[in-house]
């Protein structure tokens, strides 16, 4: 992935710490390793996640620190089940990180307890999937003064801006609780730095690409990103809710009619504000939904009935291209077709290719989470881009202006830097 250059450091920031403030100490991580899971033979199928918290981790290693893992991994509401253990995740640490990491079977209790004891400086303990236990998305006290206790914690590190969004225990419940304070990681600060940054002071022409099924979903951060963009490019499922809108026919598109109003008022404010809304002008349609349908290209103001739209077509490829090309700053969110079949890829793997071009020539590109991730994976570039984020809640809810409780309970309790330390 391209160097980013970081913002001013912060003392709420790992990277403005020195290391010699970890050597001995007992740290608590919260990760985000709730990656995807190949369901035949139980490995990961996906490790990016893994691969973007080792940064963080393995500085704790080289400074000295006692560190404890703790994430979550899928939803089993509370209970202990096989399928949701971090055994996976175990094995890619040793193989990635430290063949020496104790892997407990549990997240709180006397296990966890004695071998955050016995761990040596630069060692690591890796706890069991912390919603095993419900309390953990109760942010439950308790079970947060547990977790502290037991792991010995003296500084927290949140490194899982996937899980920023939620106010649990090992996210926020615990930070009040270590006697050193709290630290944004690598990851966190440079999602923050990306994405909240881009927001309050981006380069401009500053594009925002959003694509998705539903415009009633996508209307909290559409409404934010047309007070900072200048132009916002439409795709996926939603355009025909827009054009629809408009009183054109879509033909049997997916449209959500309970958002007619949403859609004419957002062209409203869109236009008030001297926003550029573009629409895609010509679509691909197919007679089912289905990989082997027949399909089409037609304008986008005159799809048959009988016909859906499944993509942008290729007119509207090049315009996007030719927006981006043109622009300092671009954010994406949300495929702009049915990517994951082939027929109907084209058009996010297009705008995937431009992005990496645009990159190449100093834009700042930035992927906002979710199925986008694994789009611009599937198109070769992930690598090529300014910044692709882990977390797909968290970066809408971020980019929608609102405060993760994961970022606020870090800002509450900062690292306590000793004066003697004076930041170097």
């Amino acid at each position: 992935m391209r160097a980013y250059s970081a913002r001013p450091k912060t003392r709420n920031s790992l990277e403005a710490i020195p290391p010699s403030q970890f050597k001995g100490k007992h740290v608590l991580v919260r990760v985000d390793f709730n990656v995807p899971m190949d369901k035949k033979t139980g490995t990961i199928s996906d490790d990016t996640r893994l691969r973007a918290a080792l940064p963080t981790l393995s500085f704790l290693q080289q400074a000295g620190a006692k560190t404890a893992i703790a994430t979550h991994l899928g939803r089993p509401g509370g209970v202990v089940s096989d399928k949701y253990r971090l055994t996976a995740v175990a094995q890619w640490l040793k193989d990635h990180l430290d063949p020496n990491i104790v892997y407990v079977n549990d997240c709180i209790g006397t296990q966890v307890s004695e071998a955050c004891s016995a761990m040596k400086d630069g060692g690591f303990v890796l706890l069991e999937n912390v919603r095993f236990h419900a309390e953990e998305e109760q942010n439950d006290p308790n079970f947060a003064k547990q977790l502290v206790e037991d792991t010995k914690a003296q500084i927290y590190v949140n490194d899982a801006f996937g899980t920023a969004h939620r106010a649990h225990a090992s996210t926020a419940g615990v930070c009040g609780l270590v006697s050193e304070g709290c630290l944004a990681g690598f990851l966190m600060d440079k999602e923050l730095h990306f994405l909240q940054g881009t927001l309050h002071n981006p380069k401009r022409p500053f594009v925002a690409i959003v694509g998705g099924a539903k415009v009633s979903s996508k209307t909290p951060v559409l409404s934010s990103l047309s007070t900072t963009c200048d132009t916002i490019v439409l795709g996926g499922a939603m355009i025909f809710t827009v054009l629809k809108s408009r009183g054109l026919s879509v033909g049997s598109s997916k449209v959500e009619d309970s958002a007619l109003t949403t859609a004419r008022d957002l062209e409203r404010k869109a236009n008030g504000r001297g926003v550029e809304l573009y629409i895609p002008t010509d679509v691909v349609v197919a007679n089912a939904f289905s990989e082997d349908a027949e399909y089409k290209v037609v304008p986008s103001n005159e799809i048959p009935d009988g016909w859906m739209g499944m993509d942008i077509g290729p007119k509207s490829i090049e315009q996007i291209r030719s927006i981006i090309a043109g622009s300092k700053t671009v954010l994406w969110n949300g495929p702009l077709g049915v990517f994951e079949m082939k027929n109907f890829a084209n058009g996010t793997v297009g705008i995937a290719q431009a992005m990496a071009e645009a990159s190449k020539k100093g834009t700042v590109t930035i992927v906002g989470g979710g199925e986008t991730v694994a789009a611009v994976e599937m198109a070769g570039v992930a690598e090529d881009l300014s910044h692709v984020s882990t977390g797909g809640g968290a970066s809408l809810e971020l980019l929608e202006g609102q405060t993760l409780p994961g970022v606020a309970a870090l800002d509450s309790f900062p690292f306590k830097i000793p004066a003697t330390a004076n930041g170097k």
